[in-house]
């Protein structure tokens, strides 16, 4: 096998569209499917399966990416040493919700940006815990935030970073009285998407509690949930860390609200066979510190 070869199959894995590759790659798409038949002719096992219209990643693809990533990265990395280039490029693809991206990883991504100008980061919206674990196990991630409980990993490598705080928060002017849990029977719901670890929290309190809300409103966005919240179409749970200012300026109120089940934690995640780069390895240390920092997010406005 060859660079080239790594490279059409790493695309091609990427985008499972061998007509899509030849055009990204500038290739005729008949040279695509020659390069994938020849690696998997010399591993010995197909790396692709058609399933109707649709290409999948066979277990041995999903397996070989790893490695052909890995191969692609060193390529790179022996041709800059060669070169003289001291200076890291590449790309560095991290999946984070909107929570994180917003309020959490500014001040990591300005001092890793200041670090290494060349890298270009690309977010991947992760909009659940389970779809961030997904894409790290397909590879389309480097490295992700997830906000879970903690929890056997398999094939990932998982750091707790923070416990976060979560406030149950309504409309200050909201014409009924809310006092307890007890209360929300007749509330409509601002629900994050369904995977989402604070939303089933949410939901199985409730349920302990005895409560049914009939109404609930699934979006996207949390900044959409708490704009509907301060416009008084519902109630919601969120992380403390998007709702505290909205709270301290009037603009939301804070329910009595204390969960029983287990604490989540903002955790930072990549896969165990993962090319450690030194771009990735420095985003990862850089986190570890920012978030150990003792008031850093305090500090720097962005709790």
């Amino acid at each position: 096998m060859d660079i080239k070869q790594l490279i059409t199959f790493k695309n091609a894995a990427e985008n499972l569209n061998f007509t899509q590759t030849a055009k990204i790659l500038n290739f005729a798409q008949s040279s695509v499917t020659a390069q994938i038949k020849a690696l998997e002719d010399e591993i010995g096992k197909p790396l692709f399966e058609r399933l109707g219209k649709r290409l999948i990643l066979t277990e041995a693809g999903h397996k070989f990416k790893l490695y052909a990533e890995k191969m692609i990265r060193l390529n790179e990395e022996a041709i800059m040493a060669v070169n003289g280039e001291e200076e890291p490029t590449g790309t560095l693809i991290i999946g984070a919700q909107e929570s994180q991206c917003t309020y959490r990883l500014p001040p990591i991504l300005k001092e890793f940006k200041a670090t290494f100008p060349k890298v270009k980061l690309i977010f991947k919206p992760a909009h659940s815990d389970e779809m961030a674990r997904n894409h790290l196990m397909e590879g389309s991630v480097d490295v992700a935030f997830i906000m879970d409980i903690s929890k056997p990993q398999g094939s990932l490598r998982v750091e707790q970073l923070i416990k976060e705080e979560f406030k149950m928060v309504i409309a200050p002017n909201h014409p009924k009285p809310v006092l307890s849990i007890d209360d929300l029977k007749d509330e409509t719901l601002l629900l994050t998407e369904m995977g989402c670890s604070y939303r089933m929290m949410f939901e199985d309190s409730l349920k302990s509690a005895g409560v049914y809300p009939l109404n609930k409103i699934e979006f996207s966005s949390i900044e959409a949930i708490k704009q509907c919240v301060i416009a008084g179409l519902g109630i919601a749970l969120l992380p403390e860390m998007v709702v505290k200012k909205d709270i301290n300026e009037g603009r939301m109120k804070e329910i009595p609200w204390k969960d029983s089940t287990s604490s989540l934690f903002t955790q930072i995640a990549w896969h165990k066979d993962k090319w450690m780069t030194p771009p990735l390895e420095a985003f990862i240390n850089l986190t570890r510190k920012i978030f150990l920092s003792d008031d850093y997010f305090n500090q720097k406005g962005f709790s």
